[in-house]
């Protein structure tokens, strides 16, 4: 795949471009280079890590936490998704309970 500019990162991946721009700022991403419009240009890696980023987002993580554990090594970034993997599943937990509730109080009227 050819490296694509900022507009077309944000309409393939979804992203706004405030988010890109909010990565490149803190340093979670970088262009690779310019067109001849003097467009920003990103590569597939690039497209990757911001796959990435937006699912570590949805998952929990902070930016903080993200710019820590992106290029960590292979047992931190392991250490860092279990430990969110075990947030994840008490907070699905929760939900449950929580749709159990409100079954309940359907039920009761």
């Amino acid at each position: 795949m050819d490296a694509m500019t900022l507009r077309e990162i944000c309409d393939s991946l979804g992203v706004s471009r405030r988010a890109v721009q909010g990565y490149e700022i803190v340093g979670l991403v970088k262009p690779t280079g310019k067109n001849e419009r003097g467009h920003l240009l990103y590569d597939e890696q690039t497209c990757e890590r911001i796959r990435e980023i937006r699912l570590f987002q949805q998952i929990g993580f902070t930016r903080k936490e993200i710019a820590e554990i992106i290029d960590a090594s292979g047992d931190i970034r392991k250490d860092a998704l279990e430990r969110q993997l075990v947030r994840l599943k008490k907070k699905k937990e929760d939900v449950d309970a929580l749709i159990q509730e409100v079954y309940r109080l359907i039920e009761k009227n």
